[in-house]
């Protein structure tokens, strides 16, 4: 889907980048990495009981740290209504527990982005822009986030919700990939962010299969638009 929304910009991406983001049903691969979060963050005090509910969904994550250690799991699949998905399952190791950070990407009907379903019961689905920056790094901005539940479809006003954004790379001198994310609102500023770094193994699709728990509870229908 990515090699889709970009174009011959795919081919600027960093080879590491461009065979981590070919992982779907055609490749048959699965990447999974491992790795440390240098820091996990949060802004003002304000912002403390929207990522406590978010967490109740497994979207955003209430704790913050130091050398946290993660998993980022990319498995494609097809979801109950026949879409090609790739999940963005991310779990956070923190001393008193995990906390996962779930998405599931699937192309949008137009072709032109990713649409990013967030949490366990896909009620939250962002547009997701992507780019490719001059030095090979992909570049991915959150844009309209709808709430969706069957036949309600209703945009979120921008006041009400965070916009993302997500720099990942590859650094050739450690082999590492390095990503960085930062989700800030127009009128609390910063919300909640965290950088670190991970490396990535890759598995067959079909052999590795999408293992209990890693796929929503519940998956929202497309939408007609």
């Amino acid at each position: 889907m990515f090699r889709t929304v970009l174009g011959a910009d795919f081919e600027r991406l960093h080879p590491q980048l461009r065979r981590r983001f070919s992982v779907g049903l055609d490749s048959n691969e699965a990447c999974l990495g491992t790795g440390v979060m240098e820091r996990i963050w949060h802004g003002r005090r304000v912002v403390q009981p929207f990522l406590r509910l978010g967490a109740t969904r497994n979207i955003l994550v209430p704790q913050t740290g130091a050398d946290i250690p993660f998993t980022i799991e990319n498995v494609p699949y097809r979801d109950s209504f026949g879409r090609e998905t790739v999940s963005f399952v991310r779990t956070f190791a923190f001393p008193g527990g995990e906390r996962r950070f779930d998405a599931q990407m699937v192309l949008h009907p137009r072709g032109d982005r990713i649409l990013d379903y967030l949490g366990t019961h896909q009620h939250l689905a962002s547009d997701l822009h992507v780019s490719v920056e001059s030095d090979g790094s992909l570049l991915i901005r959150s844009g309209d986030l709808r709430l969706r539940e069957r036949r309600i479809d209703l945009r979120v006003p921008d006041l009400l919700h965070g916009r993302a954004e997500v720099r990942e790379s590859f650094d050739d001198s450690s082999g590492r990939f390095r990503i960085r994310v930062q989700v800030t609102n127009p009128v609390l500023g910063p919300v909640f962010g965290y950088h670190g770094s991970f490396s990535a193994t890759y598995v067959r699709a079909d052999e590795h299969g999408v293992r209990p728990g890693l796929r929503p509870v519940r998956e929202e229908p497309p939408q007609p638009h």
